[in-house]
């Protein structure tokens, strides 16, 4: 099991610390596997707080490009993320 540190945004923060959020959306530049511990750093304005969230991993889905749907579909709506309860 691995610890991975990450910045967050306060508004991204809040929505987490109260429980509405329950997904993170990262660029996949970093391992990160199921079990894993992700501890989220909030910041404002990228300066950090102090205040951490400490998270385990349930899941880990990663895709360069997906083939479901038109090019050009993707370019105009772009991808969304959707957490369930």
């Amino acid at each position: 099991m691995t610890i991975i540190e990450k910045k967050c945004e306060k508004k991204w923060f809040n929505k987490i610390l109260s429980g509405k959020k329950n997904f993170e959306v990262r660029l996949a530049d970093f391992e990160v596997k199921e079990g894993d511990t992700l501890i989220l750093n909030e910041t404002i304005n990228g300066k950090p707080t102090g205040r951490k969230i400490e998270k385990k991993v349930l899941m880990v889905g990663k895709t360069k490009d997906m083939n479901y749907w038109p090019k050009e579909d993707i370019d105009k709506y772009g991808f969304q993320i959707i957490g369930l309860e």
